[in-house]
């Protein structure tokens, strides 16, 4: 059996799956982060979710994989880059395998989310023999992950596939991250609410606009923008490593103009005079995350 815990900003989910071979769920558990207690409660929280698994199969596991927003530097063993920001500068893999007395694997979210696509999901699906494979996470935030050969792309700095952080609008918005303009901060959940509040004073979430493109002409300007800065985003991916097939997934992965429109717009920037690589929905949904933490 394997275990993996997804962490996020809001839930953290367990499951055991039966192998790395056959994915198939023996045990799955959700439970709250509680961000806002801080960092401690969060490792106690990961501690009590592994627990709990571990007495509903009456195993103790000696390794187990974890993907959380943000990655470990390579140099200082650090969390770095999350947007849970009470995880940053904390030796969260240190401090886990001292805590849970066993060795633990950790990643970043956006490389669980491409790893589980790619060995059980939509790529294994539609093409089993992809050599390179991006996956995009299109939700509160902007993430991606680069797998060659069935292998995750890490990285000298441990930052491969973070085209969330590229930039493309010199006077966008301010991000976490410190830059203006970055892909996350233009067409993330949060940037494209932040974009309809602007024109429109309202507050609604990216599903709520969605919903009215029809009948709202704010909503349609935000998916218009959403659109184009998809394609440019992207297209700055796809000229660097021209991967075989893209997979999407979060919540914007949803909408379905980034795979008719959204691809149209990725055409016009990218360096070559034809583009067939494929856009492809997501399988596993919010389960790619936790799957692609067990296979650490």
């Amino acid at each position: 059996m394997i275990l993996g815990i997804d962490l996020g900003g809001t839930k953290i989910e367990g499951i055991i799956l039966k192998s790395d071979k056959e994915p198939i769920e023996i045990e799955r558990l959700r439970i709250n982060t509680e961000e806002d207690k801080g960092y401690k409660q969060i490792i106690n929280n990961i501690k009590r979710l592994v627990d709990t698994l571990e007495n509903k199969v009456n195993y103790k596991f000696k390794k187990i994989g974890i993907g959380t927003p943000g990655t470990l530097d390579p140099e200082t063993q650090l969390l770095k880059n999350s947007n849970s920001q009470n995880l940053n500068k904390k030796s969260i893999k240190s401090d886990l395998e001292n805590l849970l007395s066993k060795k633990v694997n950790i990643e970043n979210d956006a490389n669980c989310f491409t790893l589980a696509e790619t060995k059980f999901g939509a790529v294994k699906d539609q093409m089993p023999n992809a050599k390179i494979v991006f996956g995009v996470i299109m939700g509160t935030g902007i993430g991606g992950g680069i797998i060659v050969d069935n292998k995750t792309l890490y990285g000298k700095q441990g930052i491969g596939g973070e085209w969330g952080h590229t930039i493309i609008k010199d006077d966008g918005e301010m991000c976490y991250c410190g830059k203006k303009g970055c892909v996350e901060s233009v067409i993330s959940g949060r940037a494209l609410q932040k974009y309809y509040t602007s024109l429109s004073g309202k507050k609604l979430s990216f599903k709520e606009i969605y919903k009215n493109i029809e009948t709202d002409s704010n909503a349609k300007k935000t998916l218009k923008r959403m659109i184009k800065y998809f394609g440019k985003g992207l297209s700055n991916v796809v000229n660097i490593i021209d991967p075989d097939i893209i997979v999407l997934g979060g919540g914007l992965s949803n909408t379905n103009e980034l795979y008719d429109q959204g691809y149209e717009e990725l055409k016009k920037y990218v360096f070559n005079p034809t583009f067939k690589t494929k856009i492809i929905k997501p399988k596993l949904g919010d389960s790619a995350g936790v799957y692609g933490a067990a296979l650490l």
